[in-house]
């Protein structure tokens, strides 16, 4: 068992609780999903946020979702003038038999214009 790193991103139209909410839980379930992962795989994962976003913690829709035992944390991302604004990045630490080459990084919504490479 391999431990890698599982980046993912998702944009939202307003800084809005409801909106991050909605938004990181659709990030959360297709990283796991894509990954066939549960939470006992998962080791911990970063959550980040643009400046721009302050209503909710993302973090608080991966506890909605059941990562009550998972370690969790929350940041803000530097504001760097000419970023992608609104965005919620994650990295998910986990253990898992895929090569890195089959790890799906996950990047939704606006978001995609950051990993144009690996968008799906």
């Amino acid at each position: 068992m391999a431990v890698r790193a599982i980046r993912g991103a998702t944009q939202v139209d307003a800084d809005d609780r409801d909106q991050i909410l909605a938004a990181t839980t659709e990030l959360v379930t297709e990283v796991m999903t894509r990954n066939a992962l549960t939470t006992d795989d998962v080791i911990s994962v970063i959550f980040t946020a643009t400046p721009d976003l302050a209503a909710e913690f993302p973090a608080l829709a991966a506890r909605k979702l059941g990562f009550h035992e998972v370690p969790l944390l929350c940041a803000s991302e530097i504001g760097v003038p000419h970023a992608l604004p609104r965005v919620i990045r994650l990295m998910a630490h986990v253990e898992t038999d895929r090569p890195r080459s089959e790890v799906q990084h996950v990047y939704l919504r606006g978001a995609t214009a950051l990993r144009l490479d690996i968008a799906q």
